[in-house]
């Protein structure tokens, strides 16, 4: 199944909250993202039942095996591409901004070989794996 960027985007936040808080609901994400109540609710909705996500009878979100594996994607390329682009001068806001923007559109190809250049010429690399 394909994902739009959205639907990745609320997956890597799923994760990245998982991973501050232990526990995600989805005023949780509202607060992190800015986005409506509504919406959310609706984007939570569509990853249920598209089986990217469950919801315990408290609110709580986990990931599924195939949402997490799409989350771990989405957050190590944004993670190496923010940290490359930080090595070019770029600042830690812009390049956290670009990749966002980019991590969902690049190819495997393409993101295969910029992993690679990183591991020649960085040193701890985030979600090296």
């Amino acid at each position: 199944m394909i994902l739009h960027e959205s639907a990745e985007d609320y997956l890597e936040t799923i994760l990245m909250l998982k991973e501050r808080l232990g526990m995600v609901r989805s005023i949780d994400i509202v607060n992190q993202t800015g986005y409506s109540k509504p919406s959310v609710s609706v984007a939570m909705k569509k990853l249920r039942e598209s089986g990217h996500i469950t919801m315990d009878k408290d609110g709580y979100i986990t990931l599924t095996e195939q949402g997490s594996q799409v989350a771990q994607r989405v957050y190590q390329r944004h993670r190496l591409l923010t940290r490359f682009f930080m090595t070019l001068g770029v600042s830690k806001e812009t390049a956290s901004a670009d990749a966002c923007k980019i991590e969902h559109d690049l190819s495997e190809e393409t993101f295969r070989c910029i992993l690679e250049h990183a591991r020649r010429h960085l040193d701890d690399l985030p979600g090296e794996q």
